[in-house]
């Protein structure tokens, strides 16, 4: 058995989403032959160099599902693609690149978070680009901590405006992009997240049936893919609300 998550957007704010992704490391992850978490772990990672004892939490936690016998595997997302090698060799994880192709069950799966299958979204795109850009990504790891702290701050707020205004159909994938990305990596199935949008989409690639998954982001439920020799199996599943702490007693 294989699972696939995304889009946790862990932070301390969020101790329902920590607890209950604490608990399928703790339970269903253990059992696994792997673990994908494709994107978006984080709801910002501004360096390794800068991990809070929260993030140090969730790094040991993925260490000790890793040295259990689970592989763990990470890819970047648009709010933690300064993830880096210290972190995933803290976590014994291995990080892949976006697009990765994968064997599960011995068919090829492609792998991606999403994002840069959203094409339609101009703006986005080329602030991709230029944050992904070797370059960009060398000064952005090397700028002061305060600065890293508020340019995250001032991106994340931009990016949640921005995409309150947009469209739907401009924030979600372009249905031409889906078919030309999956003949140009060979494969039939696809799976990423970054939408928010959980689905199984039947689909038609030249005489060839395919599917691509869409996982689910973890808010209200959390998402989980399993891959096993019966097929792909998306579902979600409840977990403890977050309810705020109490004010100190007088």
């Amino acid at each position: 058995m294989i699972l696939l998550i995304s889009d946790l957007h862990l932070e301390e704010q969020r101790p329902d989403i920590t607890r209950a992704f604490l608990d399928l490391l703790g339970g269903r992850a253990r059992g696994a032959e792997a673990l994908y978490i494709l994107g978006d772990f984080f709801e910002v990672w501004i360096g390794d160099d800068a991990m809070t004892p929260y993030q140090l939490s969730i790094c040991q936690a993925l260490r000790e599902l890793s040295d259990s016998g689970t592989q763990v595997f990470l890819m970047h997302g648009n709010r933690d693609f300064l993830l880096g090698k210290a972190f995933c060799k803290a976590a014994g994880a291995t990080l892949l690149k976006d697009p990765s192709v994968v064997e599960f069950y011995g068919e090829p799966v492609l792998l991606m978070h999403g994002d840069s299958l959203c094409t339609r979204d101009e703006a986005y795109q080329r602030m991709r680009r230029y944050l992904r850009n070797p370059l960009s990504l060398w000064i952005l790891r090397n700028l002061p901590l305060r600065t890293r702290h508020k340019l995250a701050r001032k991106l994340r707020n931009e990016s949640r405006a921005q995409t309150r205004m947009k469209a739907n159909d401009i924030v979600d994938v372009t249905p031409d992009e889906v078919p030309r990305v999956m003949q140009q990596h060979g494969v039939r199935t696809l799976v990423h997240g970054h939408t928010h949008r959980p689905a199984i989409h039947k689909l038609q690639i030249g005489e060839q049936a395919a599917k691509r998954i869409v996982l689910g982001d973890w808010d209200r439920q959390g998402w989980a893919l399993q891959v096993d020799e019966q097929g792909f199996h998306l579902a979600a599943f409840d977990f403890m609300p977050c309810v705020p702490a109490l004010p100190d007693s007088p």
